[in-house]
């Protein structure tokens, strides 16, 4: 029988839990993609006693909105998740620009410890006006 590891967060929102009143918590698939975004949301000095936990995703989206941010972006995600997301295996990156919204559809797909099957969420990245 395999061993397969429960993945549990603090949820981010602190949504109280009903029966218990305390704190909610992000439970399997759910913890997981909470803390991808989290990561990626997640600006340098934003965490205290952590500097090295950031992404530069934000700077990328003052750019130009073209192939070649598009590109930055995908390479930004990939090394943001890949350094500091070991319970992920990140099999797909793509971030395609959308003109219309002056934003980026990002679609990421990857494996999660212990587990078979691949696990695909999207993402609208937008300047914050």
């Amino acid at each position: 029988m395999k061993n397969i590891r429960v993945f549990k967060d603090i949820d981010l929102d602190f949504q109280v839990h009903p029966v218990t009143g305390d704190v909610g918590k992000k439970i399997g698939d759910a913890a997981i993609i909470a803390s991808i975004k989290n990561l990626l949301q997640t600006s340098k000095y934003e965490r205290l006693f952590q500097p090295r936990i950031h992404s530069r995703l934000k700077a990328h989206l003052f750019e130009p909105l073209d192939n070649i941010t598009s590109a930055a972006i995908e390479a930004e995600i990939r090394t943001t998740i890949g350094l500091h997301e070991p319970r992920v295996d990140l099999t797909q990156v793509t971030a395609s620009p959308d003109y219309d919204a002056q934003g980026y559809n990002v679609s990421l797909s990857f494996f999660i410890s212990n587990r078979a099957a691949p696990v695909s969420i999207t993402l609208f990245l937008e300047r914050i006006r």
